[in-house]
This record gives structure tokens, sequence and C-alpha cells, in this order.
């Protein structure tokens, strides 16, 4: 192996890109939007990977705040004479307040670049944060569905 092909692999980055000039056999340009599943040369784009798993949690973080909304909208139609109606009403209303949140962490987590050392801990910091309440938002929910939430009986005239 010659030293200038070590030295390339030396100053190779998580992107895939040497940041010295790479190209693309043939002289065209190194093109990461051209490459399948987050993959460059063999090796996986870390931020094309977290950008993925981030817009996944957001979509499934949508999916359950519709669920909540409608939990909650369910539990006031019926009334305080519910036997349940006070835990449902807190809990789903932490549920809510928690997946808001988590949803501004992502937008946050997105934004930063992964390639760069001097935001890794602050990542991993907002990244355990974001974890810590999805486990909480679970919890919750396991709860919410524990105590029931039933839409009430509609009357027939």
């Amino acid at each position: 192996m010659s030293s200038a092909a070590g030295a390339a692999t030396e100053t190779h980055e998580m992107n895939g890109l040497t940041g010295n000039g790479d190209t693309a056999p043939l002289g065209r340009p190194e093109r990461q939007w051209l490459q399948t599943n987050g993959v460059i040369n063999g090796a996986i784009n870390i931020n094309h990977y977290a950008n993925k798993k981030s817009a996944a949690e957001s979509m499934l973080d949508i999916a359950l705040l519709m669920a909540n909304a409608s939990q909650l909208k369910a539990v006031m139609e019926q009334g305080s004479t519910f036997q349940f109606y006070v835990p449902l009403i807190v809990l789903i209303s932490l549920s809510l307040i928690f997946q808001i949140v988590v949803g501004v962490l992502l937008i946050f987590l997105v934004k930063y670049d992964l390639n760069n050392p001097a935001k890794h801990a602050k990542l991993n910091f907002l990244n355990n944060i974001t974890t810590g309440l999805v486990f909480i938002i679970v919890v919750i929910n396991i709860f919410i569905t524990a105590f029931g939430v039933q839409k009430p009986a509609e009357s027939k005239p």
C-alpha cells in the first residue's frame, strides 16, 4: 500500500469523503445523495442513518399524539362521573406534554452534524434525554390503557 493511500485512509471521514477533494471513479465528484441506503464506499453514513431514525420516531410520535388526543376527547365526553376521570386526564396530559418535548428534541437532534466531534457530547446528552422521555411516555400509555378509555355510548332516539 502506498503512503498516499495510507494518508487518504487516515483522513477518511464518517460520511465517506476525505475532505481533500475526493472524486469518484472516472473523475466524477462523489455525490452522497445518489448513494442508496446511506451506504458510501461500503460504510454507513451516520448522519443519514440518524436522520432516518429521527424521522421514523417523529412519525410514531405523531401517531401516538393523535391517539392520545382522541383518548382525551373520549374521557372528557364521558365527564367527571367516569370512575378514572382525573387519573386519565392527568396521564393523557402528561403523555401529550412529553410527546411535544420529544418532538422538539428530535428536531434538535436532526439539526446537528454527527461528524463534528465537538457536538458529540451535546448530541449524546440530547439522545439520552429523548430515550428516557420515550420510555416514560410508553409507561404512561400502559397505565392509560390499563385504566381504559371507552367512548360514551350514543343514545338512540
